[in-house]
């Protein structure tokens, strides 16, 4: 059985198309035209345990949507989505975590901590074991050298240390889906 299914999925958003002007304004109140823009197209695919997928394409491929439906932030149009025996828009608690999610675009490293409490609010909103977490979390700062910043207030780190701080706290959990979405922004070519 595959760990992800994907059965022709679809994603639409549909928006209205927004006359210029203040006159174009009025007459958006009364009359708008709908327009729906198909982000993701009917795609099918599985991933089985252990393997490692890429999607590439252009902006505006999908492939930013094809993940955040996957991890439940987006609801699809239409298509079926099964992950670890779950349907991922229901959200799940026994799906969330198992899953780890770092988007490039989004941060869930708090601006105003330190990364290391955020670590600790997850280490509690995961339930990870006293040991466990201090064993994980000193395994991945040391395999991501951020030992010097994980005590420092989080919007004070560059883009790329903030990035290696997401990693860890998608990670701390030890997740058995990690989704990766523009992971390296900001960091530097060894770290990539």
């Amino acid at each position: 059985m595959a760990f992800i299914t994907i059965k022709n999925l679809t994603k639409e958003f549909r928006y209205y198309k927004k006359q210029e002007g203040f006159r174009g304004s009025v007459k958006n109140m009364f009359k708008r035209k709908k327009l729906v823009k198909k982000a993701v197209n009917d795609i099918s695919f599985e991933i089985q345990e252990g393997e490692f997928i890429g999607f590439i394409g252009p902006n505006g491929a999908g492939k930013t949507t094809t993940i955040k439906m996957l991890s439940g932030i987006l609801t699809p149009t239409s298509g079926e989505i099964s992950a670890l025996g779950f349907t991922p828009s229901k959200r799940d608690p026994k799906y969330l975590s198992q899953i780890g999610v770092v988007l490039g675009q989004k941060n869930q490293i708090n601006p105003d901590l330190p990364p290391a409490e955020t670590f600790l609010l997850f280490k509690e909103i995961y339930g990870i074991p006293e040991k466990e977490f201090k064993r994980k979390l000193a395994e991945l700062v040391k395999l991501l050298d951020v030992k010097d910043i994980v005590n420092v207030q989080a919007r004070r780190l560059s883009l790329g240390q903030r990035m290696k701080c997401e990693l860890i706290a998608a990670l701390l959990h030890s997740p058995k889906i990690l989704f990766l979405d523009e992971p390296t922004i900001g960091l530097d070519v060894t770290s990539q």
